[in-house]
């Protein structure tokens, strides 16, 4: 019998029935007030437990580590796949080369954490916090990072084909040698991010910021919704290969100190 069955019960059973001067307790019920404060918290308790209690699981494949703390921590190369780390702080911790397939890490934390290498593909991690995280060469395939907060985050080499990145927080993130093929960078903040030598085919840049974001060399050509008014505050040169119809700036190569 469940806690709310057991006091539903409980309260029916300490009222008298129409035309009855008395009505049966149930055994299993506490026959006092004492009894049933102790029974409620018994059901609080037995509650608080079943919500906590996976923060104790060791890591594996499907483990429920829904806004534990788990800072500082070496899960280097740990199974992960399909876990569910929602609100979970991972601030620091190695993570490099950990299997996170399929992950759902909306709202969590891996400020400074190492993720190197690790496999993020298909992840939720929508308005994740990685302020000056290390994704370089992991594996963001279709990956969610709507919203998400990557302050000189390190993602260098990593492959972040068809990846949602809709206004993402990206300052200074550097992109250095990334796949960007068909993300979605709609909305983005890339004030100065580094995008040299990355791949753009098919990425959508309608409406992100990037101001001073470092464009040198790099080639746009089949990237949509990329205007002239963006790349005005942009650092591009004349490397750079643009979409038909959109110009290079006349600002263009940005000084030594922007």
């Amino acid at each position: 019998m469940t806690c709310s069955s057991r006091f539903q019960v409980h309260a029916h059973a300490q009222r008298p029935a129409s035309g009855a001067r008395t009505r049966a307790r149930p055994a299993d019920l506490p026959r006092s007030g004492a009894g049933h404060a102790a029974l409620l918290l018994a059901c609080l308790l037995g509650s608080a437990g079943a919500v906590w209690a996976g923060c104790g699981d060791a890591p594996g494949a499907g483990v429920d580590w829904t806004e534990c703390e788990k800072h500082r921590l070496v899960l280097r190369g740990a199974d992960l796949t399909g876990a569910r780390l929602a609100g979970v702080d991972f601030d620091a911790t190695d993570l490099q080369g950990a299997r996170l397939t399929g992950v759902d890490l909306t709202h969590a934390s891996v400020d400074r954490a190492r993720l190197s290498k690790a496999d993020l593909s298909r992840g939720k991690l929508v308005q994740l916090n990685g302020y000056r995280a290390n994704f370089s060469g992991a594996n963001l395939t279709g990956a969610d990072l709507s919203k998400a907060e990557l302050f000189r985050a390190n993602l260098s080499g990593a492959n972040l084909s068809r990846a949602t990145v809709r206004k993402a927080e990206l300052q200074r993130a550097n992109f250095e040698g990334a796949n960007l093929d068909g993300a979605n960078l709609t909305g983005a903040d890339m004030a100065r991010a580094n995008l040299a030598n990355t791949r753009l085919d098919g990425t959508r840049l309608a409406q992100a910021r990037m101001f001073r974001t470092r464009l040198e060399g790099v080639d746009l050509s089949r990237t949509s919704g990329l205007t002239t008014p963006q790349l005005e505050i942009a650092c591009g040169d004349a490397r750079t290969r643009l979409p038909d119809g959109v110009k290079a700036p006349k600002s263009w190569p940005c000084g030594k100190d922007d």
